[in-house]
């Protein structure tokens, strides 16, 4: 009796999801076996307005298996978006939904409107897990921290999820909601489930190796079952949107891809009639004919089109696999044989292809064809959003310039333990508490922290007085050591200058980084952390540098880095934005530089590996920049620390020199030449002359960036004390080679075939004029520019030429052959007044060795000065 019971109660259902299905069928191209939309906390079966879809209320099915614990409720504020908002299953414990699957690939899709909702539900409060069988989806999600993150104005706070799970024969798939503490609660507005071809994301592992994948930068790689994905973006590139009723029969959402494309580009080509769309190479359920009537491409001035790149910035968490499926469909009448339109791809600044042709792949026009790759975005310290770029450049040997792309998607691959979970986004700074926050609070709180701020601020005011008197007669002291060591601005003036920079509060300071929270910390230096900081009421995002009180630097290089850096401007330098002086707090704020450190980038990282050309653009730029200090501004300017991990890039990889605590006025009168201080620098980079003499001059950076050069050349730090003693210094290893012929031996086997002869001969040339015994013979950074430019131009313009890699160098003709004893720089650099050395010798060997014993305790540490 029971059973029929069961039965008569789910044949409704049954009869609603068999119509969906047949209603969803008719005129799909895939009809998937599996099919659930389940409104979540509702009793009520409904379609949706926008797309037609069926949605069944979870109270009239069996698959809310712990259905005592949960609760269903409606939200306080109405969503203007669909009826599915309308109600909402919550629980302050744990509940599990169950779903009797075919097996076989399944769509999952979890929907969320992050508000507050009726029985106490403060959306605050939600932070929970979610896991689906053995991979976890979500982790301690904050759903109000990722709605305000993606304040997205058409969908405000509607949060949506889609991954991809396998099942296999006789699983469930259950889906399991917890509360990440005992005062939080979870909650979920709506549950999808949608059947998928076998192979649409997965590899068969019947085709041709050929067909698989391809890891960026190495071999193939196969998406395997046992793996989950998230999806990350799904673009219509150049088009509108595309709705889940225009999709194939999956309910896929295309997004138009306009907010993600960096570089200028034409506005979207539609090839509605000209060609009928012929699926012979991937299956017409692969994406809608929409994706591949519409393209974007380069546009602009087609012969110019060789300097730009069609580029898109994708922001993904950091530490994860992606795979990216790339939709190509050649409709342009222009483009009517195989070679009229090549183009390279590059990910993540990593070349894929450089030689992407679509009709080479497909033979004929109107051929949709998919190009699938997978790419590691390593960690990057603790997990974090980085920008994923996606570039497409034209073939300096095609026809048509330009590059073009139909659709992208991009997948987050679960990690060796079933994990796609991402961090939550940053917490706003304190002094941007949201009115829910706000409102937990009871009144009598709000009457207690009123008393305690107005004693505060009484306190405050008496205290600003002591710290004012304090602080003029510390800052009198200073500038009195100023004057004796050298370092005054001419006058010698006391006053930090705050009409050249910003003077921050220490309360502005705790809100920016929300009272120096670890996790925002983002470095770890000599000085102290460094944290992400956030001011202007959070549109801006700073680097705040705090001395630890431990520090081996001290209120001296704090005040120098402040009167050096607050006079200089420049692309090349990192900008002081201001200072926090008080409560025993020094405290210096900058620019935030969003790929952090050069040397984190070139060894002991997961970071990809730079390619060769942003290589040299780097150090073009700290070129510059140092350039600058020596010529620029109204006194020369010594650095004295220059070092890679002193070189910081932001988000478009421009150099920036950084660290000013340790730099000094160079020689003032006609007559001087150098100037007597006491050594400091870091260990491995420190100028020999300067070492043994006491004597500093502008060449003692020179000396330093030398270092730097050969540390981007061969990827690894100035001294190594686990390879065998010729090789421990850098330095030394790098002459030696150079004098037998093979400086080859010291490249980086990453830029394995990445390097003209031509321009490694220029590069090896000015990196070891910098590195001369005599400071008198090296080149000036002016020189030092103008040859990284020109082995720039080399390496651009020798597009066929041989490229050399690892040991091979030595098998190309006369390359740093044995009779370059010496270092000669070429006419080029000659013309610029570059003095080069003619006695055939780089100085005692014991000399230029840098050993750490023995040496002032500034420098015994390499992370200190």
């Amino acid at each position: 009796m029971d059973t029929r019971i069961a039965i008569g109660a789910m044949l409704p259902f049954l009869l609603f999801l068999c119509l969906s299905f047949l209603s969803i069928a008719d005129n799909s191209i895939y009809n998937p076996v599996d099919l659930f939309s389940i409104s979540c906390g509702s009793s009520i079966n409904f379609s949706a307005r926008s797309d037609g879809r069926n949605w069944v209320g979870d109270s009239n099915t069996k698959f809310l298996s712990e259905k005592q614990h949960s609760v269903a409720a409606t939200p306080l504020r109405s969503s203007t978006q669909e009826d599915l908002y309308m109600s909402a299953r919550l629980s302050y414990s744990q509940f599990t939904y169950s779903f009797p699957v075919t097996p076989g690939p399944k769509f999952l899709r979890l929907f969320f409107y992050s508000t507050s909702y009726q029985q106490n539900f403060d959306s605050f409060k939600a932070c929970f897990s979610v896991k689906a069988g053995k991979f976890t989806l979500l982790q301690n999600f904050n759903a109000s921290l990722n709605a305000e993150a993606e304040d997205n104005p058409g969908n405000q706070d509607i949060l949506f999820r889609e991954y991809c799970i396998n099942l296999e024969d006789g699983e469930e798939l259950n889906i399991t909601f917890t509360p990440s503490t005992k005062d939080s609660y979870a909650f979920i507005n709506g549950i999808e489930i949608v059947s998928m071809p076998l192979y649409l994301y997965y590899t068969n592992s019947n085709v041709d190796i050929a067909e698989l994948p391809q890891l960026v930068g190495g071999p193939t790689y196969s998406i395997l079952n046992n793996l989950a994905l998230e999806t990350m973006y799904r673009l219509n590139v150049g088009g509108q949107e595309i709705t889940p009723s225009e999709d194939t029969g999956m309910l896929r959402t295309w997004d138009a891809d306009d907010k993600y494309v960096t570089s200028p580009s034409m506005p979207s080509s539609e090839f509605t009639n000209h060609t009928m769309l012929s699926f012979n190479m991937i299956p017409n359920y692969t994406a809608p004919e929409l994706v591949y009537r519409t393209v974007r491409n380069m546009g602009m001035n087609v012969s110019m089109n060789i300097k730009f790149n069609l580029t898109w910035q994708l922001p993904v968490d950091s530490g994860f696999n992606y795979f990216l499926k790339l939709h190509f469909c050649e409709l342009n009448p222009r483009v009517d044989k195989a070679g009229d339109m090549r183009f390279k791809i590059f990910i993540e600044d990593q070349l894929a292809t450089d030689w992407a042709d679509v009709l080479l792949w497909t033979k004929q026009s109107g051929v949709p064809v998919v190009r699938e790759y997978v790419v590691l975005i390593p960690a990057a310290g603790r997990p974090t959003k980085v920008n994923l770029s996606l570039e497409m450049h034209p073939h300096p040997r095609s026809w048509i310039q330009d590059a073009q792309i139909n659709a992208i998607e991009l997948f987050k691959i679960s990690n060796s333990i079933g994990i796609l979970a991402g961090p939550n986004p940053d917490p706003p700074p304190q002094t941007q508490q949201t009115p829910r926050q706000r409102s937990n609070k009871n009144s009598s709180g709000n009457i207690k922290t009123l008393a305690a701020v107005a004693g505060a601020i009484s306190g405050v005011v008496l205290l600003s007085f002591i710290v004012a008197f304090f602080l003029a007669k510390r800052k009198k002291n200073v500038a009195g050591d100023y004057k004796k060591d050298g370092t005054s601005h001419g006058g010698g003036s006391s006053s930090l200058p705050t009409n050249l920079c910003r003077h921050f509060s220490i309360a502005e300071i705790i809100a920016a980084t929300n009272n120096f929270d670890e996790l925002f910390v983002i470095g770890v230096g000599g000085f102290g952390n460094v944290y992400k900081g956030y001011i202007d009421d959070g549109s801006t995002r700073v680097a705040v540098k705090r001395l630890k009180p431990d520090s081996q630097q001290g209120v001296h290089e704090f005040m120098n880095e402040i009167q050096m850096l607050s006079q200089l401007r420049h692309l090349h330098l990192v900008s002081l934005i201001g200072y926090c002086y008080e409560s025993n707090e020094m405290i210096l704020v900058y620019d935030f530089m969003d790929r952090g450190t050069l040397r984190n980038h070139l060894y002991g990282t997961d970071n990809p590996s730079l390619s060769w050309k942003q290589r040299l653009q780097i150090c073009i730029g700290a070129a510059r920049g140092l350039h600058y200090l020596h010529t620029g501004a109204k006194y020369m300017i010594i650095h004295r620390d220059v070092k890679s991990t002193n070189i910081l890039l932001n988000e478009k990889w421009v150099a920036k020199v950084s660290d000013f605590g340790l730099s000094r006025i160079g020689p003032t009168g006609t007559s001087m030449t150098h100037v007597s201080t006491q050594v400091k620098g870091s260990v491995g980079y420190l100028d020999p002359e300067y070492y043994k003499r006491q004597r500093l001059t502008e060449k003692s950076d020179v000396y330093s960036f030398g270092v730097v050069l050969l540390e981007v050349l061969s990827g690894r730090p100035p001294l190594l004390r686990t390879v065998e003693k010729q090789q421990v210094s850098l330095v030394d290893w790098a002459k030696h080679r150079y004098q037998k012929g093979f400086l080859g031996e010291i490249v980086d086997p990453s830029l394995k075939d990445q390097i003209t002869p031509e321009c490694l001969r220029k590069f090896g040339e000015i990196a070891l004029s910098c590195l001369l015994e005599d400071g008198t013979q090296r080149p000036s950074m002016n020189d030092v520019v103008g040859v990284l430019e020109f082995a720039l131009q080399l390496q651009d313009n020798v597009l066929n030429g041989a490229m050399v890699s690892g040991g091979d160098y030595e098998d190309n003709e006369d390359l740093f052959s044995s009779r370059h004893s010496s270092v000669h720089v070429s006419d080029y650099t000659n013309s610029t007044g570059l003095n080069t050395t003619s006695n055939g010798s780089y100085g005692s060997k014991e000399s230029d060795r840098l050993i750490a014993e023995n040496v002032f305790s500034e420098i015994k540490d390499p992370k200190g000065r």
